[in-house]
């Protein structure tokens, strides 16, 4: 009888190397992803290193590893391990907030987008996934963060340096921290391009992945003060479906493009309303008219009498014609849903305050793409090669 030959370590790199990224095109033998591939009488001990937590993929990368290890003959057992670091900016370096790996501008071209709402739930479910988030929040002249984050007072200031305000595991920073509720903020542009350069300087901001700035509204000084200031990994645009929402966000791409800031994405936000109901004494299959505006969406009733139907109020797929149109990724459609203004307000985002709902699954979505984003930028960078997610 013949003896089945042990698995050695070239047997299981052989196999991982059948393992592919599929936003970077190349195997994790070659990507160096593969940290550790031990092996002792049939037993394979084996990590994967990947460039962020938020790896949408993740999951099935490592089934597919374990499933080909296990297919390799002498193999007893089998652990794989999946960790991630976060490849700090490849591009070029700056003195400014240097524990940072990665600051994000959140921006829109028009106010009333949910751009606020976006970052605080963008930040919090990166989090989740195991990445170390803070937010910094430019919008001088209507900072939400504080409300929207549950925060408020100033912050605690050592050695000079202010103390991030932190909850949910975000560290933040806000002029809202700085003056009264109802003071106005009637600042001219020298003066926020000073602030701006203070938070990024004075404050404490200690080791992060992602840094994600809340930006005002429009294209006006602040963007291009924080792209002077710092060099950034890139933008994300935030925009509803309406054509005046995609419109301004034009002008936005626009901007970032002139002061060389590559879009990583775009989030299409209120992107659809769910209405769902019961007829009572309905029968399955039923024929209901719903009067949305001017127009009439034809339903069928479901079991029960119930039914479910999707509202465009503000249009639909004009986050997808932009992201077509200038030759980048979107990131994801969240839909309208009251629970995110409710959490809005109390201070608890809806990735946090309801965590099973839709939208938060959306913007865990939105969190994954994001990430892969950024580490699709870094990689072509660092390779040398162009940004394949900005035309």
């Amino acid at each position: 009888m013949s003896k089945v030959r042990e698995v050695t370590k070239e047997d299981v790199l052989a196999a991982l190397s059948k393992v592919k990224d599929p936003d970077l095109g190349r195997d994790i033998v070659a990507l160096g992803f593969v940290t550790k591939h031990a092996v002792c009488d049939g037993i394979v001990d084996v990590v994967i290193n990947l460039t962020t937590p938020a790896c949408p993929v993740k999951d099935q990368m490592k089934a597919q590893a374990e499933q080909l290890l296990r297919a390799l003959p002498g193999v007893k057992t089998v652990k794989v391990e999946m960790t991630a670091v976060v490849k700090g900016n490849q591009g070029p370096k700056s003195p400014i907030a240097p524990q940072v790996k990665h600051i994000i501008a959140v921006s829109s071209g028009k106010g009333g987008v949910g751009k606020s709402t976006v970052t605080v739930n963008l930040a919090t479910a990166l989090h989740q996934a195991g990445a170390r988030v803070g937010i910094l929040d430019c919008d001088v002249y209507g900072p939400d963060i504080p409300m929207m984050m549950g925060l408020g007072g100033s912050p605690e200031a050592v050695n000079r340096r202010l103390i991030p305000k932190q909850r949910h595991g975000i560290k933040t920073m806000s002029i809202g921290y700085l003056v009264e509720d109802d003071k106005p903020i009637v600042w001219r542009g020298p003066m926020v391009h000073k602030l701006i350069e203070q938070f990024l300087t004075d404050v404490e901001w200690g080791e992060l992945d992602y840094l994600l700035v809340d930006m005002p509204p429009g294209t006006g000084d602040a963007q291009l003060s924080l792209a002077q200031i710092v060099p950034l990994t890139g933008a994300v645009l935030v925009t509803t479906p309406q054509a005046v929402s995609t419109f301004d966000v034009g002008k936005a791409i626009a901007m970032f493009k002139q002061v060389n800031v590559p879009v990583l994405g775009i989030v299409e936000n209120m992107a659809g309303y769910v209405i769902e109901g019961r007829v009572d004494g309905g029968a399955e299959g039923t024929k209901l008219e719903l009067g949305v505006g001017s127009q009439r969406q034809d339903l069928r009733l479901g079991p029960g009498g119930t039914f479910r139907a999707v509202v465009h109020l503000f249009g639909q797929g004009g986050g997808e014609h932009l992201a077509q149109k200038h030759g980048f990724e979107l990131l994801g459609r969240v839909p309208l849903n009251p629970s995110v203004r409710v959490g809005g307000d109390a201070g608890d985002p809806v990735t946090i305050a309801d965590p099973a709902s839709p939208v938060s699954t959306a913007f865990r979505d939105v969190a994954g793409r994001f990430a892969q984003a950024v580490a699709k930028r870094e990689y072509f960078v660092a390779a040398g090669g162009g940004l394949p997610i900005l035309q």
